[in-house]
């Protein structure tokens, strides 16, 4: 069906021929005629299926039927999104949609300067698109208020639930009028975000394009097992592969993130990495770079899997497997969009098999199992000796460490019993006897070797247990806090 017999005005019309734009989609074509009648809706799609235009168009549309002035400080429409990057990817696309328009287009989220928030929104806007939390700094600063809003959007509901927006949302639709149309999308639709739909939503039309939790069409999925320390060079020989023409590597966590692209950098493979510790010019150098081909390699973890819409990605490698495995479905969804074919390829290490089989459950399908390459244990070792003579040994930070698969138990500390010390039990009470003391110099045998302390030990000899230094309690009472 083409969107000129979806009942889209003619200055919409033209501005998605400009680009390009001729067929609606699935979602797009459910979507928009209750959208033009001023429904409330729930929309169940996955990244990439064109939601955005579902609900972008629409709304342009009524926008600018109404004809209302927008007031200083003040906006028409809100779109609350999880991640900066998806903030601007949606902003991007109200622009192009409403390009014949007079309709004003603004985002505002973390990272970014709060004074020049405040001279973008000082006359008011028609459009904004706003991170939760930056959007209630500036409503607690009286830089905005929400009492003009017609449309509400929320986009990504549940990406905002994982990342624990849920009070933020609340406090937020407090602020909006009841008189408003409100829709709300999810690529995933558990009870939970169910339960908010329904706070939000009042008398929905319900759009669903694809079974809950499924996996992005046209994706050919496949997994190699390998041991977690084969896992770099598996990643630096899989991406020679000059088929990887554009590839998003994801890691569990920011520190495995910079660490991949350094090793790879050691091995001669160009990469960016982008995740919640980049500052903002960072994270848009790195999308750029990407966009533009100078660089192919994009390694991001999970905050960045859904902000990142960016056309010819051919592979997506899970260098760690999620462990909730919605994420995957998230993950993979960032190739096979608009229409392409797309490449997903999983590691996955002996701890990592009980998040695999979770995924196989949730996505109802099982993944293909590719094997490693013939000699691969002879080219690991020839890539580990290049990365040594480039940067020495590189041990894994602690905390990648711990995040790669269920922590094992420690052992337990028992702690002495408060109260006086049994009878012949330690050291005698009463003044300590002449050169009873530790001699100086070298310590004795058994003791704490001497050398440099190792990277990662807290400097004063202070315990993990309590955070103590040097000082802390020896068996009296506890010091007072300072």
């Amino acid at each position: 069906m083409s969107f000129d017999n979806l009942g889209l005005a003619e200055p919409l019309v033209r501005a998605l021929a400009a680009k390009n734009y001729n067929e609606a989609t699935p979602i797009q074509r459910q979507a928009i005629p209750p959208l033009l009648e001023g429904n409330d809706l729930l929309g169940i799609a996955q990244t990439g299926t064109g939601k955005t235009a579902a609900f972008m168009l629409p709304s342009i549309q009524r926008l600018r039927a109404a004809n209302e002035h927008v007031r200083p400080r003040a906006c028409r429409m809100l779109v609350l999104a999880p991640t900066r990057e998806l903030a601007s990817q949606i902003a991007v696309s109200a622009r192009d949609y409403g390009r014949f328009t007079k309709l004003s287009v603004a985002t505002v989220f973390g990272g970014t300067s709060v004074g020049k928030d405040r001279a973008t929104l000082a006359n008011g806007v028609d459009i904004l698109v706003a991170t939760p939390g930056r959007l209630l700094d500036l409503i607690d600063q009286r830089y905005l208020t929400l009492g003009d809003i017609e449309i509400l959007v929320l986009d990504e509901a549940d990406q905002m639930l994982d990342l624990g927006f849920i009070h933020a949302l609340r406090k937020i639709v407090k602020l909006v009028p009841k008189s408003r149309q409100t829709l709300f999308f999810s690529a995933t639709m558990p009870k939970a975000i169910r339960e908010l739909a329904d706070q939000f939503l009042t008398d929905p039309v319900t759009v669903s394009v694809t079974p809950v939790a499924t996996t992005a069409e046209r994706v050919d999925q496949f997994v190699t097992f390998v041991q977690q320390a084969e896992k770099q060079a598996l990643l630096t020989l899989t991406l020679q592969d000059p088929a990887m023409e554009r590839v998003i590597v994801f890691t569990r966590t920011k520190h495995g993130a910079d660490r991949v692209v350094k090793l790879l950098g050691a091995n001669g493979v160009a990469a960016n990495a982008i995740h919640g510790n980049k500052s903002q010019g960072q994270r848009e150098r790195a999308l750029g770079e990407f966009k533009s081909g100078r660089v192919k390699i994009l390694v991001a973890t999970d905050i960045a899997a859904r902000g990142i819409d960016v056309s010819g990605v051919s592979h997506v490698v899970n260098f760690e497997l999620p462990n909730v495995p919605e994420q995957y479905v998230h993950r993979i969804g960032r190739t096979a969009r608009a229409g392409a074919s797309g490449i997903a390829i999983s590691f996955c290490a002996e701890d990592e098999r009980p998040y695999l089989r979770d995924i196989e459950k949730l996505t109802r399908q099982k993944v293909t199992v590719r094997p490693l390459p013939e000699n691969f244990l002879a080219q690991a070792n020839a890539l580990k000796a290049q990365r040594a003579k480039v940067i020495g040994n590189d041990p894994a930070p602690r905390e990648e460490r711990q995040q790669r698969g269920p922590a094992r138990p420690r052992a337990t500390h028992h702690a002495r019993p408060t109260g006086a010390r049994p009878e012949g039990a330690g050291r005698a009470a009463g003044p300590r006897p002449e050169g009873a003391g530790r001699p100086q110099g070298a310590r004795p045998e058994g003791g704490r070797p001497q050398g440099p302390r190792p990277e990662g030990a807290r400097p004063g000899g202070g315990s993990r247990r309590g955070g103590r230094g040097r000082g802390g309690r020896s068996g009296g009472p506890r010091a007072a806090a300072v």
